[in-house]
């Protein structure tokens, strides 16, 4: 069929050779099933494991490798690289729904003007707490969509309010090479800026961003506590770069929550039980408000269990973000 555009699907990958090949299996599968030829552009962006060899495994892949340089980076070189009208965007562990393709191709032929989809996000959360305590956050946060999926679209008036990430996300090719034209980070260091939040709300100024459950994919969290309190430390720092400079209510949060956790630093140096004990009661109320927004039993004990170990690596990779922009602007 021709009714609908050409589709380049960009995978920027780190490290990641378990789940490299069941992304792009997938995507193989969502794509025939909605009989839609694409051209796949992988990136390695300076993978130190066995990335490289399950890539050259791959048949019909282009692989673009290029020195350790972030996320923006990476997808950037996947922009630059492809040739499609409509570029998708895809993490190496986020695996599509067989269907998702077939939805979005149906979409754009009944509705050609809605070129810019982010995508539904599921989890699979059993045995993994993690991903459970990710989740948790999520049904709290972004509750007006989570609450209700459905299809339904955002501006920027109102990008604070729904689930977004270039983890999935399609656009059309030349708008996002304008958005990474348009992109700056609030760091020198571009590895640890907010490459996603930044990028997509340009877009989200420029028009609406669909969102819908059917055009879908499951997402694999970290599975390791070890790798969740990495994770927690770089997403605290990625925030900072997200919405240091843009006021709405996300940072507003920021802000009171970021003054709890001086108060709460505080309180643990001079009366240290009172802290602890807080800090669970904290936790508690937490998950409580986890299930009424609609969270699981799984995601609200998570919650409840992980809050405050989340809470200071965030908090830590936060105050790094603040060094590195005050650093960035000093400099100036």
């Amino acid at each position: 069929m021709s009714d609908y555009p050409s589709l380049s699907v960009v995978i920027p990958v780190f490290n990641e050779p378990d789940w490299i090949g069941r992304s792009v299996g997938a995507l193989r599968t969502a794509l025939e099933n909605a009989r839609w030829d694409a051209e796949i552009v992988v990136v390695d962006d300076g993978s130190t494991d066995d990335t490289p060899a399950r890539l050259a495994e791959l048949p019909g892949v282009t692989v673009v490798t290029q020195p350790n340089g972030g996320r923006f980076a990476a997808r950037l070189a996947g922009i630059t690289e492809a040739s499609g009208e409509l570029v998708l965007m895809l993490d190496s562990r986020v695996i599509l729904e067989p269907g998702s393709l077939v939805f979005l191709r149906d979409q754009l032929v009944a509705h050609p003007e809605r070129t810019v989809w982010n995508g539904h996000i599921n989890t699979d959360n059993t045995g993994n707490p993690y991903g459970a305590f990710m989740q948790g956050l999520v049904a709290v946060g972004w509750r007006r969509y989570v609450a209700d999926p459905r299809l339904t679209s955002f501006t920027a008036e109102d990008f604070d309010a729904f689930p977004k990430g270039t983890g999935l996300f399609l656009a059309p090719r030349k708008l996002l090479a304008e958005a990474a034209g348009s992109f700056s980070s609030l760091y020198d260091d571009v590895r640890l800026a907010s490459d996603d939040t930044r990028m997509l709300r340009w877009i989200a100024e420029q028009g609406p961003i669909f969102i819908a459950p059917g055009f879908a994919a499951e997402y694999n969290s970290r599975d390791s506590l070890p790798k969740f309190v990495k994770h927690a430390y770089f997403r605290g720092s990625t925030f900072v770069d997200g919405y240091l400079d843009s006021p709405g209510p996300v940072r507003n949060a920021a802000f009171a929550a970021g003054g709890l956790g001086v108060l709460g630093a505080v309180l643990l140096l001079r009366k240290p039980k009172a802290a602890v004990a807080l800090a669970a009661a904290g936790s508690v109320a937490a998950g409580a408000v986890v299930r009424k927004c609609g969270g699981s039993k799984d995601q609200s004990l998570a919650v409840v269990k992980l809050l405050s170990l989340f809470a200071a690596c965030f908090g830590a990779g936060a105050v790094r973000g603040l060094a590195l922009a005050l650093r960035k602007r000093l400099g100036r």
